[in-house]
């Protein structure tokens, strides 16, 4: 099982690709012209900020051809910096650049999306639109904010996104001026680039989500460190409709989730039909977190081809969480994690497909059955092995879609200890449990309307060697070779 795995052990080069379930293009290095400019050499000081400076340097290297843009150690304050095709921005180690809390320092408005909408904002402290060929590395570090500046004061509310945002393309403009709302800006998030590396950097105090790349192409996010505890919304790296991407040697810890994979908000997703698809996360680390590894929320363009394997999760809510919503539509599929390490968790395995009254009110009952529409969401092809859990309260919590349930579920080849087994397993087909051994301090297991459940070749360690098994509208609920003589009470 993975026990090297983070930032601080980064090796030099990528290592290839071996074994990945779907075909995966290789990812190569950008290529930047031997040509170097250092922002302290054209007259950067710390007493006042460097963002006309690094912007006029970026243009002017780009239009060169190219090269790198150095960001010398140091105490830096910034607005928003545009990275353009052809340039690496390079921040020295010792280099700290705190970004501006005030909103007018981040306009003009530029194109972004915000939780899977196409909006006209503030973008993100590090931007750049349909560029190619661009990078933001080094070893220093980017802070938002202080924690008391103006522009925390406006609000990214989760529930207003769900039930107030217009529809209208024209009236999408959230720049906190003349009385308009505001959405944060993110710290990374390039928009329709292809080609973009970001490696090595310490993010702290952001506002918003992290690294976020968004409708992009060919992306490798590799040794990035992450520290936003305390901080709603405060994700690590959120991959928004983008292909071919690799995630290695990152460190998340974080106020919301570690790692996601999005795909688009509801019908504007599926319009786009731009799904994320040919992810591979490997020897990561995600520390705090509410979610360790997450699908969706947003999976309206669709979500297909995630690999993650020797990954570490120590403290995580929950480490792998699947999410989505009856008006998301989109389909989530073809999904691999393997050789996984997991302490200290909530729970382990979470799908959470229905949602919360609060921001989907009445279609997050799970009864009435809906007719099942283009907005019916889809999740299906999972399969989870070899894989080790050293700590947990709960192993399995399932809410499926009742009128299209959780589909094709393998896990195989795990061990776990936890307290409670799989109090929660609604409205699923075709869920395969083998060859594991378990140790749970509870012995229920609820299947409410489920179908094709095995549990095949599994070691439990259970109270009185008793598994109390209630099930309700389901079918073809069965065990194969449980040892010891585990005896099954039906309720």
């Amino acid at each position: 099982m993975p026990d090297k795995v983070g930032a601080e052990i980064m090796p030099q080069f990528i290592a290839p690709f071996h074994d990945v379930p779907f075909n995966m293009p290789k990812l190569q290095y950008p290529k930047f012209p031997d040509y170097s400019v250092n922002i302290k050499d054209n007259g950067a000081t710390v007493d006042k900020p460097i963002t006309e400076l690094v912007n006029r340097l970026i243009m002017e290297t780009s239009r060169k051809g190219g090269g790198k843009v150095v960001i010398p150690s140091g105490k830096w304050k910034s607005a928003r910096i545009i990275l353009k095709s052809n340039v690496n921005l390079y921040l020295e180690k010792g280099a700290e650049i705190e970004f501006s809390g005030e909103p007018k320092d981040y306009l003009p408005s530029v194109y972004t999306m915000h939780e899977g909408r196409q909006i006209m904002g503030s973008g993100s402290f590090i931007y750049a639109c349909n560029e190619e060929n661009i990078a933001i590395t080094g070893k220093g570090h980017i802070y938002g904010p202080s924690m008391d500046s103006p522009i925390r004061k406006n609000s990214n509310s989760i529930a207003w996104i769900e039930k107030d945002f217009p529809e209208k393309t024209e009236e999408r403009i959230f720049d906190g001026m003349e009385g308009r709302h505001f959405f944060a800006p993110k710290v990374i998030a390039p928009i329709q680039c292809k080609g973009v590396f970001i490696e090595g950097m310490t993010i702290e105090r952001c506002m918003f989500w992290n690294v976020n790349p968004i409708l992009c192409e060919d992306v490798i996010i590799r040794g990035v460190t992450v520290n936003s505890v305390g901080i709603p919304s405060g994700d690590g790296v959120d991959i928004t409709c983008s292909k071919n991407v690799l995630v290695e040697y990152c460190t998340m810890n974080c106020g919301d989730d570690c790692y996601a994979v999005k795909g688009g908000r509801d019908e504007e997703g599926a319009r786009m039909g731009i799904p994320t698809e040919n992810v591979i996360i490997r020897y990561c680390f995600a520390k705090a977190g509410h979610g360790g590894l997450t699908t969706g929320s947003e999976t309206g363009g669709g979500i297909k081809n995630i690999y993650a394997y020797n990954c570490v999760f120590d403290g995580t809510d929950m480490p792998l969480r699947f999410k989505t919503r009856r008006p998301r539509t989109g389909i989530t599929e073809n999904i691999f994690y393997e050789k996984l390490r997991i302490k200290d968790a909530k729970t382990v395995l979470v799908w959470d497909l229905l949602g919360s009254y609060n921001f989907v009110g009445e279609l997050a009952n799970r009864l009435p059955l809906r007719p099942v529409t283009a907005l019916t969401p889809t999740v299906r092809n999972v399969r989870i092995k070899n894989f080790i859990v050293e700590a947990a309260n709960c192993f399995i919590s399932a809410r499926g879609i009742p009128e299209l349930p959780i589909n094709n579920v393998k896990i195989e080849d795990g061990t776990v200890q936890c307290n409670k087994l799989m109090p929660i397993m609604h409205d699923f087909e075709n869920f395969t449990l083998r060859n594991l051994s378990i140790k749970s301090k509870q012995n229920k297991i609820h299947v409410l309307k489920g179908k094709n459940l095995l549990m095949e070749n599994i070691e439990l360690s259970l109270p009185e060697n008793k598994l109390y098994l209630k099930v309700e509208g389901s079918k073809d609920i069965n065990f194969r070779n449980l040892s010891p003589d585990i005896k099954i009470i039906k309720k």
